[in-house]
């Protein structure tokens, strides 16, 4: 096949999730198929450099995305309101990428065009031509954002916002040729919400073989989060983790540590929370640790947090929102707690007990190892593309 791939930015340097999906996807299709790759170029990405990996031909626009809350954030924040377009679709609306787009579709004759992310959707001519990759089901996420607002302000902010992505993420789903969601969850949440018939599910992977584990490691910390923490979801899960959910474990067990693995980490000034910023490699903070923790209360797709520290052999809690889309058994290959104490009491049962983390991280290993290799996640985005 001969496929137009749209993104709203360059994969590296590969720092969210969505990103790790699409480029693993990519780097496998890549193997077989004809890739073009069109997407915004801006600081610090250095992803032209490195497009190889994943495609064949690569159409880079310079672009400018405005600091969250400086002078053009909030310019694009009254352009919202009054064009009635979502603040995360107008930061990422370029006319030179839609012209590049409209052109490379007239001129290549693509036989599958990718919309990849939402905020790809204002770039693309005709969406009703294109498969949606639908990493989230971003309305559930603003919502979320206004049920745990911080303040009077955020809460209307996030209001505002859902109402306006709620509408425009509707009319996408239910004009683009196919949606590819990354859950079944998903999928029947955007089949509820805006009556969208063309929706498959793709799953997300995991390389295994990256995340394997070198044998004779030693733990440093008990605990351990991955995620960017400039991320809102992950700053408010950490928050209520550390405000909430720690100081009933450090109750029992004192000396519990903990590792915020992710960017832009503000230092804390417990001296046994460690947050890295950014690291070249997540792998060894996941091998050192214990347990594997993903207190979020807002969010959406899913996480591949879970599965990578599940490949590495960790055992995982979670909330019911942080595992959610995932096939995942509570109590079998992961612990689920939504209530401080809850989490608390599943973090210690681990904690204490070395055979009961060895019994989940085998359990979960295997799921992962037989379902959510890339290579047969790759071959299931292939078929709904041909």
């Amino acid at each position: 096949m001969k496929i137009l791939w749209v993104n709203p930015g360059f994969l590296h340097p590969t720092t969210r999730g969505g990103q790790i999906r699409t480029l693993e996807t990519l780097k496998r299709l890549h193997q077989r198929h004809e890739i073009h790759y069109a997407g915004l170029d801006f600081p610090p990405s250095n992803g032209i450099v490195r497009s190889s990996e994943y495609c064949s031909k690569v159409y880079a626009v310079p672009h400018s995305v405005p600091r969250k809350f400086g002078p053009r954030f909030w310019w694009h924040a009254v352009a919202s309101a009054s064009t009635g377009l979502p603040l995360t679709v107008l930061r990422y609306r370029s006319r030179a990428l839609l012209h590049q787009v409209e052109a490379l579709t007239r001129r290549e004759g693509f036989d599958a065009v990718v919309c990849d992310f939402l905020a790809s959707a204002e770039n693309i001519p005709e969406p009703a031509n294109s498969v949606l990759f639908q990493h989230n089901v971003e309305s559930m996420i603003w919502k979320r954002h206004m049920e745990h607002a911080p303040t009077p302000w955020h809460r209307a902010f996030s209001r505002a916002q859902y109402k306006r992505i709620l509408h425009y993420e509707g009319d996408v789903c239910r004009t683009a040729k196919k949606v590819i969601a990354v859950s079944e969850a998903d999928a029947r949440e955007m089949h509820s919400l805006y009556g969208a018939s063309r929706i498959a599910c793709v799953p997300t992977g995991v390389d295994i073989e990256y995340f394997k584990p070198p044998c004779g490691i030693q733990h440093t910390h008990d605990l351990v989060f991955l995620g960017a923490m400039d991320w809102r979801p992950n700053i408010d899960g950490v928050q209520w983790f550390v405000s909430s959910v720690l100081p009933l474990i450090r109750a029992r067990r004192p000396d519990v540590s903990l590792a915020v693995v992710g960017r832009h980490g503000v230092p804390e000034r417990d001296s046994r929370i460690h947050l890295t910023g950014t690291v070249d490699d997540v792998r060894p903070y996941l091998w050192r640790s214990a347990v594997s923790i993903v207190p979020l209360r807002i969010g959406g797709g899913t996480r591949l947090k879970i599965y990578e520290a599940m490949a590495a052999r960790i055992p995982v809690v979670s909330t019911s929102v942080g595992a959610e889309g995932l096939d995942v058994r509570d109590g079998e290959n992961i612990a689920i707690a939504d209530s401080p104490r809850h989490f608390a009491e599943r973090c210690l049962a681990l904690l204490d007990d070395s055979r009961e983390r060895q019994r989940m991280a085998a359990n979960a290993w295997e799921m992962v190892s037989a379902c959510y290799s890339w290579e047969v996640i790759s071959r299931k985005f292939e078929r709904l593309l041909a």
